[in-house]
């Protein structure tokens, strides 16, 4: 009687891609999954407009790794909190800063950071990011403390409090729509005498969210116009200060704080790995999401450049990364019975974007959807997401103290 082999698979970052590999690859009792990560938790970024502006706390938009790995019925995923460092990809090791863990199949889910480029002086020390969790928390308190002052010094010298926002693509709309319309009800609500918040949107393009639909662009356009954002078109940042942003234009605004939503690179990872990358420094990949050098590498969600038929590139969404994670899962599956893995269909199903409380855009399957409607269908689409996740965290919490 033959043994029965296990697959050993490694998924590398617990973001929307490598969560959804797991979730299908755990279906396969003969895979034993690791899934390795920095951070202990799953940072769901679609809603971190919602961190900022107080809609929400942190362990809203984060899931425990731990637990959710816990969770599965087949007892066949571990979550280890561990940093990598390397891949040996002729020995089939993954090298962390504790361990050289060996695989059978690897994927690659590392995601994207903030880009902050070297040719903007002061950038890395006077911008925010929001890619990821802990500077979304630090910044969310600096705003808060700086309305607190605005109130505290109300009916002596009240300035406007005033924010940049570099980056007009969809985080940095949708931050700059949903921080405009919570001081808008903060202010009125609580009748402070220093009611002004200036928000300055800064686009390199020449419309915000270059590449969108254009009816979505100009509904959006709209929106932030009526929440009073200032939108400033075929601007670059070129400096700044503590308390100044230039622009392009020779323009100097003074500001309280700005954040960068500017652009994204691959996570650092993926700068050490001797692997084919396009000029952006993604890994590349086949359209079956596997890595050019070898067939049982997959690299899938923001580490990698999606294209379609068109060679046009696929706008790198959440929705986006979960299709990935399915079909790498399936490639997989189909590797290990001997089927050749499937290429690529993944184009967006649909785009949701949030404008302040109670308000969005969306087009979804070819529909047009805008106000209120829209903005329940975000809501519920994240939280049905959170809900799903919770449900099975909360399982594997449940076996972790029961087996205690």
């Amino acid at each position: 009687m033959l043994k029965n082999s296990k697959h050993k698979i490694i998924v590398i970052g617990g973001g929307y891609a490598g969560i959804k590999a797991i979730e299908n690859l755990a279906k396969n009792s003969d895979n034993e999954i690791i899934l390795l990560d920095k951070n202990p938790y799953h940072y769901m970024q679609t809603e971190v407009y919602d961190l900022i502006a107080n809609e929400e706390d942190f362990a809203q938009i984060t899931l425990d790794l731990f637990t959710y790995c816990s969770g599965f019925t087949n007892n066949n995923v571990t979550f280890c909190k561990q940093e990598v460092k390397d891949i040996d990809f002729q020995k089939q090791k993954v090298i962390t800063t504790v361990d050289r863990l060996s695989y059978d199949y690897l994927v690659i889910g590392v995601g994207a950071r903030t880009k902050f480029v070297s040719n903007v002086v002061g950038l890395r020390e006077y911008a925010y990011g929001i890619k990821v969790l802990h500077r979304a928390m630090y910044f969310k308190q600096k705003f808060e403390m700086s309305l607190f002052k605005k109130v505290d010094e109300s009916g002596t010298i009240c300035t406007p409090l005033s924010i940049v926002i570099a980056g007009a693509g969809l985080s940095g709309v949708e931050i700059a729509a949903q921080m405009a319309s919570f001081a808008k009800e903060f202010y009125k609500n609580n009748n402070f005498l220093c009611r002004k918040l200036n928000i300055i949107l800064i686009n390199a393009a020449e419309h915000i969210l270059k590449g969108m639909d254009e009816k979505l662009v100009e509904k959006a356009t709209k929106r932030l116009l009526n929440l009073e954002v200032v939108i400033k078109n075929r601007q670059k940042v070129t400096a700044l200060t503590k308390d100044s942003v230039t622009l392009s234009s020779g323009e100097k605004l003074f500001m309280d704080f700005m954040i960068f939503a500017g652009g994204i690179e691959p996570n650092g990872l993926v700068y050490a790995l001797n692997l084919q990358k396009n000029e952006r420094g993604y890994i590349q990949t086949r359209d079956t999401l596997q890595i050019l050098e070898y067939e049982n590498v997959f690299a899938i969600g923001d580490c990698t450049t999606l294209k379609d038929k068109k060679n046009n590139i696929v706008a790198p969404t959440a929705d986006i990364a979960e299709q990935m994670g399915v079909l790498c899962a399936q490639n997989i599956k189909d590797i290990q019975v001997g089927k050749s893995p499937t290429p690529h269909h993944i184009k967006s199903r649909g785009i949701l974007i949030a404008l302040g409380r109670r308000y969005a855009t969306a087009k979804v399957f070819g529909i047009y959807i805008n106000g209120y409607c829209a903005y329940l269908m975000k809501k519920a689409i994240e939280k049905i997401y959170a809900k799903r996740l919770d449900r099975h965290s909360y399982r594997g919490c449940k076996k972790i103290f029961t087996s205690k």
